[in-house]
């Protein structure tokens, strides 16, 4: 039976600790270096699913509606997320077009995947295939996604342009400031607890094959 190790290693400075069992709230920080190297995940593995999911949600909200709708003159435009990084690359910006096309859009929702890939069989009790270079990967990811940046450079194009035209706040803009909400929540999530949801989920596996063969 395969049970969470008794040791952690610090990732700062690599210094070894015995694990201790932590209390609600507590959270544990190496003596040399003072990384954090522990923490209570307190209800973290019951609202993470929940929260992944509604960001796909919103995640898709937000780049199926239009973000804001102008009215200048009587002439009214409107665009997508998509859209816009089709404009930036049709006038000439294509590194700028690639980098939101990356930073706001494939970044985010390759980690919303891999979350739901990930937490949908430890919630069953099962190691999915690759968890390991899965979850490295996610923390590879996770400073490239810039959803938030996105959002701030949208909100003052907005008050700029409300003072020249009418400004109208699309669907998706609304989808933006939740989903800049719920993705923070399910970014927060000790990327440890997924080692220690695996331990448990292959112990669990182990102890049905004992009993089915005894």
């Amino acid at each position: 039976m395969k049970e969470v190790p008794d040791t952690v290693v610090c990732p700062g400075c690599d210094a070894v600790y015995a694990r201790a069992e932590l209390q609600p709230r507590e959270v544990a920080h190496c003596a040399r270096c003072g990384t954090e190297i522990g923490r209570h995940p307190g209800a973290q593995e019951s609202r993470i699913l929940p929260l992944t999911v509604t960001s796909l949600i919103m995640f898709a909200i937000a780049n199926l509606f239009p973000i804001v709708e102008i009215e200048l003159q009587g002439l009214r435009s409107q665009t997508t997320l998509a859209g816009a990084v089709v404009v930036l690359g049709a006038e000439g910006m294509s590194v700028v077009a690639l980098l939101v096309l990356a930073t706001t859009i494939l970044f985010p929702l390759l980690q919303l995947c891999i979350l739901v890939y990930l937490l949908i069989p430890l919630r069953r009790e099962h190691r999915p295939l690759g968890f390991a270079i899965l979850v490295r990967l996610m923390q590879s990811l996770r400073p490239w996604g810039m959803i938030e940046v996105f959002l701030l450079g949208v909100l003052v194009a907005v008050v700029k342009l409300s003072s020249m035209a009418t400004v109208v706040p699309g669907p998706a803009l609304w989808a933006f400031v939740a989903l800049t909400v719920t993705l923070t929540a399910v970014l927060s999530f000790n990327p440890g607890a997924f080692w220690e949801m695996t331990f448990r989920a292959a112990g669990d596996e182990d102890e049905g094959e004992e009993r089915a063969s005894a």
